[in-house]
C-alpha cells in the first residue's frame, strides 16, 4: 500500500503547511518511505524548533513565522495539515496542489475504513465501533480527529485490518475519496471561524459521502433535519441505513423506549437490549449506539457480542465524565462540549445540575435556544468566562427571564473553588459544559477538563 503512496509523492516538491501532530506524522513517513519527495515544512510558531523532539533533515526548508505563507508557489503540492484553514490559502496557490493526510490516506484504505463525523459524537461513536468490532474481528485500529494521525499506522495494516477513522470537517475539507462505510451523526453551528460560512462547513462534512461508490454504506441520522435537507441536495450513489428515536425505521435502528434498540432489514428485525449500559447515558448517546449498532450489522458482527460490547463500553474522557463527589458535590467534566446543544443535552442528561460553568473563546455561534432554556432548567448558579460567556451573560440579562439564578462572571478558573463551594448544594451537580471553545485560556478542550478535574479534587 506505501508503494501507492511512493507513486503519488516521488520526484514532487511537497510543502507540509502546519507541524502539528498530524503534519509531524506526514514527515516522519516521508522522510522514510520516499527519499525521492523534496520535503519542505510552514508553520506560523517561530519558535517551532525548541518545543518539539526531532530531528529535521538537513535538506528540508524551513518556513517559520508571519511570513510562513510566503513560498508556497515554489512547491508542486501542499500537504495541508487540519489545523490551518484552507480559506487563508485562497488565492495564494491553486486550489488543485492542496492535498491532505486523510485524502491520501483514503486513496489507499477506503475499502475497509468507516469513517465517522458530525458535530457531536465522533470520538464517542468512533471509540464504540471500534470497541464493538474488535469484539469479532481480531485486526481494528481506530485513527484521525480523536488524536492518531492515519500515517502512524500505516506501516501496520494489512488486508484484515478494519480502521475507524474519525473525520473532522477541517480533514474532509479536501478529501476526493469517501470510505466504505460513512457515519453522518448529525450537523450543528460549529467552527464559523474557520469557514466562510455555516454552509461551507455543511458541505466539508457531506464530503464523507460524496465519492462513495455503489457499493458502499451511508449510515445517518433520520431525526436530523439539516442532514436530511443536504442528502436531498447531493444524493449519493451509496446503500443507506439511517436510525432515529422519533420512527419506526424500515432499513436501519430505532429505540422502542423499553430499553431495547431494534434493527430492520429485509423484513427482518432484530432486538438488542442496552439497559444494563453503564456509560451513555442521554439521547445522544442513545443516537451514537444506534449508528454504531448499523455499522455492525453491515459487518456481521453477532447479535449477542453486540449487545454485550453496547453495554460495557467504558465512557471516554471529558464528555459527561463523572470526576467523584468532593465536599458533598458531584462534578462532570463535558469540556468537549463547545456548542449549546451539547451543553443542553448534558444539563437534561444528569438533571440535578446546580451550577454550570460555561464560556470560553466567541465563535460568533447563535446562543438563543441555550438562553431561552437556562431560567427554567432547574440550575441556580451560572458561572460564566471568556468573552462567549460574557456575550451569553449579557444576553441572558437582556431577556429578564431569570428566576433567582445567581450569575458570576470570572477571568481565571482559579476562581471557581470559592464560587462552587459557597453556592453549590449537597448532593447536587457541578457541570463544566461550556458550550464554547477553549482556546482563549487553554490550549485544548482536554486541558481545560484536567485543569477542573484538578479544581474539584482539591476541593
Amino acid at each position: 500500500m506505501i508503494g501507492n503512496l511512493i507513486e503519488i509523492l516521488k520526484d514532487k516538491k511537497v510543502l507540509i503547511l502546519g507541524f502539528g501532530k498530524e503534519g509531524i506524522s506526514s514527515y516522519r513517513l516521508i522522510i522514510k518511505h520516499i527519499p525521492a519527495c523534496q520535503i519542505s515544512v510552514a508553520d506560523q510558531n517561530d519558535g517551532l524548533l525548541e518545543t518539539i523532539n526531532l530531528d529535521i533533515d538537513k535538506r528540508c526548508k524551513l518556513y517559520l513565522g508571519d511570513s510562513y505563507l510566503d513560498n508556497l508557489d515554489e512547491y508542486d503540492l501542499i500537504l495541508r495539515s487540519p489545523g490551518i484553514p484552507k480559506k487563508i490559502l485562497k488565492d495564494r496557490i491553486d486550489k488543485n496542489k492542496i492535498i491532505s493526510q486523510t485524502d491520501l490516506f483514503l486513496k489507499l484504505f477506503a475499502d475497509r475504513i468507516i469513517g465517522v463525523t458530525g458535530t457531536k459524537g465522533k470520538s464517542t461513536t468512533a471509540s464504540l465501533v471500534k470497541h464493538i468490532l474488535s469484539s469479532h474481528f481480531e485486526d481494528v485500529v481506530l485513527v484521525g480527529n480523536i488524536g492518531i494521525p492515519p500515517f502512524d499506522l500505516v506501516e501496520n495494516i494489512n488486508n484484515k485490518t478494519r480502521i475507524v477513522f474519525e473525520l473532522s470537517s477541517h480533514q474532509l475539507q479536501d478529501v476526493t475519496c469517501s470510505p466504505h462505510i460513512a457515519i453522518l451523526l448529525n450537523l450543528f453551528e460549529e467552527h464559523l471561524d474557520h469557514y466562510a460560512d455555516l454552509n461551507e462547513y455543511h458541505l466539508a462534512k457531506i464530503n464523507i459521502a460524496k465519492y462513495q461508490k455503489a457499493n458502499d454504506w451511508l449510515i445517518l441520522n433520520d431525526d436530523d433535519p439539516i442532514i436530511k435537507e443536504i442528502i436531498n441536495k447531493y444524493i449519493p450513489v451509496s446503500q443507506m441505513l439511517s436510525y432515529s428515536l422519533i420512527n419506526k425505521i424500515n432499513n436501519g435502528a430505532f429505540y422502542d423506549k423499553s430499553g431495547c434498540v431494534k434493527f430492520r432489514q429485509a423484513d427482518k428485525e432484530n432486538t438488542f437490549n442496552i439497559s444494563n449500559r453503564s456509560s451513555l447515558a442521554g439521547d445522544h448517546n442513545l443516537y451514537n449506539m444506534m449508528a454504531a449498532l448499523c455499522v455492525s450489522k453491515i459487518l456481521e458482527v453477532p447479535d449477542a457480542k453486540i449487545t454485550a460490547a453496547l453495554n460495557n463500553f467504558t465512557g471516554l474522557r471529558h464528555r459527561m465524565e463523572y470526576l467523584g463527589k468532593f465536599r458533598g458535590i458531584h462534578f462532570y467534566n463535558d469540556s468537549i462540549a463547545t456548542i449549546p446543544e451539547a451543553t443542553i443535552s448534558a444539563i437534561k442528561t444528569l438533571k440535578k445540575v446546580n451550577t454550570l460553568i460555561l464560556g470560553g473563546k466567541d465563535r460568533g455561534i447563535d446562543y438563543g435556544d441555550l438562553i431561552a432554556y437556562l431560567p427554567d432548567s432547574g440550575v441556580n448558579n451560572l458561572i460564566f468566562t471568556g468573552e462567549a460567556g460574557n456575550r451569553m451573560m449579557n444576553e441572558l440579562k437582556s431577556r429578564g427571564k431569570l428566576k433567582d439564578q445567581k450569575l458570576f462572571f470570572i477571568n481565571d478558573y482559579n476562581e471557581l473553588p470559592e464560587i462552587i463551594r459557597n453556592n453549590t448544594l449537597p448532593d447536587h451537580v457541578c457541570l463544566l459544559s461550556p458550550a464554547a471553545s477553549s482556546y482563549d485560556m487553554f490550549s485544548n478542550f482536554e486541558e481545560r477538563g484536567d485543569v477542573f478535574k484538578k479544581i474539584a479534587e482539591n476541593l
